[in-house]
């Protein structure tokens, strides 16, 4: 009783706030209105907490909080004398596809054998709709150049992990939604780059070569080490099963490293010793983590599961607010329209999303489920890829401002499709026809 209380004086703070940082706006006292305002997004996020319609809010709100904060002092949110905090952003990103790899398995990948028909429908929507939509918002709002191209960045990349908890939430088939969100994610390093190529080059300069690189880097490697450190700490998986799996995993980075030497033009003694850096980094050093965790942890799964989850939010939440002080003068520019933008692309991708599902005759639970693998992105790899450019203040403003829209949005959506369950029981009847 007490604690519901306390969220209610949250609230009632909150509300106080709220309403005195819009007189300030009203009396053209913004200027001073940063502190004002970052207490009251504090002051929400605690206070939902004990609101179960919108407990899910917290965390968005807290990335709010950030935003604003980097929006009124940047200086603090960029660099630490010669260090600039940008350089944080891949390793960040890394650690975040770590995590999602490490709580998953070859056994995910299943679902491509048992619902061909949805991951096909899926992975070709979300390649096709996001990207599409996104060239036409950057022609009909003429921004300039390098905004533009990334806006086309984030239509271009893989589904993000946030939309799996979307549809867990909405009730929709979640075994999909993680076989769609793989299988775009394995299929970006190719089609990401060919995609920026072809409708962001108009904008910016584009190398295929060294995006794929940058992809496989922040995304591939980091998600194949959680794969392996799985593989390790769970430790269920017979010896046949475990020197299978990590003869195709010294094959990935191989690849990858293959990849290096054709982006970088480097010799062979170049490619050895960026294969032992990989090897090193994503190959052994997971095996050791992992039997070290698993001494001490005792194989608590789900203890590391929570540890990598938090890790995993407050490393996006550290990333948009990086992004958002290096481009606050940008946003300055043009912040309300990109936000109006973001939330076109969002939104037109849900519903083109369910409506190409619809049109193929999938069932309620699968149209749900492609709506949020079309509609939500993965705002972190495109950050990456634009900070890699060196233009994180330009290109990386649209994911900066997607990921956090999209979480608002999503949130709304699952929560009102919650209440709405629907009638197909079964996650896999249009396979059987």
């Amino acid at each position: 009783m007490k604690r519901v209380n306390a969220y209610k004086i949250a609230m009632g703070f909150a509300i106080i706030l709220f309403i005195i940082s819009l007189g300030m706006v009203l009396t053209r006292n913004s200027a001073k209105t940063g502190p004002v305002l970052i207490v009251f997004f504090i002051s929400l996020a605690i206070a939902v907490r004990g609101f179960r319609a919108v407990k899910g809010f917290s965390y968005t709100i807290w990335i709010f909080t950030a935003v604003t904060a980097s929006m009124f002092y940047p200086q603090y949110f960029t660099s630490v004398g010669d260090f600039q905090f940008k350089t944080l952003i891949v390793p960040l990103l890394q650690i975040i596809m770590f995590g999602m790899g490490s709580q998953m398995s070859l056994n995910d990948f299943t679902g491509v054998i048992k619902m061909p028909k949805g991951v096909i429908i899926g992975v070709g929507a979300h390649y096709l709709i996001m990207p599409l939509v996104a060239l036409a918002i950057s022609h009909i709002f003429n921004f300039p150049p390098e905004i533009a191209a990334g806006i086309i960045l984030i239509g271009c990349v893989p589904s993000g992990l946030a939309s799996n908890v979307m549809s867990y939430i909405a009730h929709a088939n979640l075994a999909l939604a993680v076989t769609i969100g793989a299988v775009s994610t394995l299929l970006s390093p190719f089609i990401t780059p060919l995609l920026m190529k072809l409708l962001g080059g108009q904008y910016i300069e584009v190398n295929f070569w060294s995006m794929m690189l940058d992809i496989l880097n922040m995304i591939i490697l980091p998600i194949v080490a959680g794969f392996i450190f799985n593989l390790f700490n769970v430790g269920k998986e017979k010896l046949r099963s475990k020197v299978i799996q990590l003869t195709v995993f010294f094959v990935i980075i191989l690849l990858t490293n293959l990849v290096y030497l054709k982006a970088k033009q480097t010799d062979f003694t170049g490619f050895l010793a960026a294969l032992a850096k990989s090897m090193c980094w994503f190959y052994f050093l997971p095996i050791i983590g992992a039997m070290v965790l698993r001494h001490f942890l005792k194989g608590d799964k789900q203890l590391i599961g929570k540890i990598l989850s938090l890790v995993s939010m407050a490393g996006i939440a550290i990333i948009i607010t990086i992004i958002t002080a290096a481009g606050r003068d940008s946003l300055l520019k043009v912040g309300t329209l990109l936000m109006l933008t973001s939330l076109l692309h969002n939104l037109t991708g849900y519903t083109l999303g369910y409506g190409v599902s619809w049109l193929f005759g999938m069932p309620e639970k699968d149209r749900r489920t492609v709506a949020f693998e079309v509609g939500m992105q993965n705002g972190g790899l495109a950050s990456g890829l634009a900070l890699q450019m060196g233009k994180v203040a330009t290109v990386g403003l649209a994911p900066a401002i997607f990921g956090p829209l999209m979480n608002v949005t999503g949130s709304a959506l699952a929560s009102w499709w919650r209440s709405k369950p629907p009638k197909n029981g079964n996650n896999f009847t249009y396979d059987k026809k």
